[in-house]
């Protein structure tokens, strides 16, 4: 069959600053198809930011069977996948057309009742239900044989079948990087093209907030050996220069992740790393940081989404306030970037708790602040524990953790935005900042904190832009069910 995988036209605000990701989903989709024999390409219609007529006339010029789309923002990401499909649908009725994502896998029922556009829903993970799913109607099989996929049956009926298995060998799973046209589209860091790679999937840890443990079932990861070839490949075939992780949890199994830091120092590649880690874990591999840097790593992000203890073990973190300063410390000790991910509204908010947060980052001292927004995904516990919140978002476009979307009790929206703007650029332009930019005795580092700094500056810019540029609803949703019926 002829396949097109679609990245939507969704663009977060954050591109602005790190510039477009590789669509890793759809890529990884798109080796084992290709694998299975068919015939598969990809239209990113984030990059360039494609309108639908745009999309329609090249789908419609490529002629395929079907087309697959999916995005790694998921939920924000949703309203654009939607209205695409609607497009393509209308003018290339006879297109099937397939929807996956973390979204798509906990709205099935919804979606497919309020957007005949979405023929068939994947639910988890992509790889192995596609190839059948596609093999089933190459083949004249019976859909309700493919686990793991929603659908309408003849009766316009909702169809789900049986739960797929979780994938058990990602060294199975190959990435199709040879989908991607133009690398130089893709960059990152001012190191010239990147690429998005995972070593594990899942997460075995239990964040209210995070809904990850339960997409992913259980933590699985690929051979380290493999994964440090695959990224020397990508650098000597593609030119890639630096690489972002995926994972939720990359450093879950101490050994597994010590032997890959071997491998990619053995291979001293001039390719630089960057991933989300947990303060535990960093202060668990103090003494393993050296190997760190000589793997490649350039910077890490850790989640210290607050400062306050009472917070950590609310949302079940399993940190603390010496670990977080401890993890900080010891990756600016070993010449590695140390960027704080802080997170409003997981608590009560007000001037007071604002104050308090900013003088615990002081006090941590990170290179430099990820400041967001919770978002409350209703498959989450948090999502269940804040149903009765007002929701003063009602755009899902922007649940993108980079916009307010339930209402603080202690803080008008504008006041909450205020706080943690000037929170980000009091971090950002304090003296030892300002210091470590200009005098830090690694040229290395000073050019990354450089570009960090003002690539952050230029989102900070662009929100703020956004925000004074957008009339704020006056009207508070209340619970997320009727927001839900709303958007879809």
């Amino acid at each position: 069959m002829r396949i097109l995988l679609i990245n939507p036209p969704y663009r977060a605000i954050t591109i602005r600053g790190m510039g477009p990701q590789v669509p890793l989903g759809l890529l990884s989709i798109g080796g084992p198809l290709i694998d299975a024999g068919h015939e598969v390409r990809l239209l990113n219609a984030e990059e360039p930011l494609l309108a639908d007529a745009e999309i329609v006339a090249r789908v419609g010029a490529l002629a395929p069977d079907m087309v697959m789309t999916g995005h790694s923002g998921s939920t924000p990401a949703h309203p654009a996948a939607i209205r695409m499909l609607v497009a393509i649908k209308a003018a290339l009725p006879g297109i099937s057309t397939v929807y996956g994502g973390v979204y798509p896998s906990y709205h099935t029922r919804a979606i497919l009742n309020s957007a005949p556009q979405v023929d068939i829903i994947v639910r988890g993970e992509g790889e192995a239900i596609s190839v059948q799913l596609v093999d089933a109607l190459a083949g004249g099989r019976p859909l309700a044989q493919v686990a793991g996929i929603a659908f309408r049956d003849e009766n316009l009926t909702i169809v789900e079948t049986e739960s797929a298995s979780v994938i058990r060998d990602l060294n199975a799973c190959r990435v199709a990087w040879e989908l991607i046209e133009d690398w130089d589209r893709h960059q990152c860091w001012g190191l010239g093209r990147a690429a998005i790679i995972q070593f594990s999937r899942g997460c075995p840890h239990r964040c209210s907030y995070c809904g990850q443990r339960e997409f992913w079932v259980r933590w699985r990861h690929r051979d380290p050996a493999l994964l440090a070839d695959e990224i020397a490949i990508l650098h000597r075939s593609h030119g890639v220069n630096f690489i972002t992780f995926a994972d939720e949890n990359p450093t879950t199994n101490p050994k597994l992740w010590r032997r890959f830091l071997e491998e990619m120092a053995a291979k001293a590649l001039p390719v630089s790393l960057t991933a989300a880690m947990r303060a535990t874990d960093i202060c668990r591999d103090a003494e393993l940081l050296p190997l760190y840097r000589r793997a490649g790593f350039c910077a890490v992000l850790m989640g210290i989404e607050t400062t306050d203890a009472e917070v950590i073990d609310l949302i079940g973190k399993g940190s603390s306030e010496t670990i977080d300063a401890q993890a900080i410390r010891l990756l600016r000790e070993n010449g590695i970037i140390a960027i704080a991910a802080h997170v409003a509204g997981l608590g009560e908010e007000s001037w007071r708790s604002r104050w308090r947060a900013f003088k615990g980052l002081l006090r941590y001292d990170p290179d430099l602040l990820n400041a967001m927004y919770v978002t409350p995904h209703d498959w989450t516990r948090f999502g269940a524990e804040t149903a009765h919140v007002p929701v003063v978002e009602p755009d899902m476009s922007r649940w993108d953790f980079r916009h307010q979307v339930l209402a603080a009790s202690g803080l008008k929206p504008w006041q909450l935005f205020l706080a943690i703007k000037a929170t980000e650029m009091a971090l950002h332009i304090r003296p030892r900042m300002l210091w470590r930019m200009a005098f830090h005795p690694d040229s290395e580092m000073r050019r990354q904190l450089r570009w960090c700094f003002w690539n952050a500056a230029k989102v900070w810019m662009a929100e703020v832009r956004d925000f004074l540029s957008r009339q704020r609803t006056k009207t508070t949703r209340k619970g997320r069910h009727s927001f839900c019926k709303i958007t879809h």
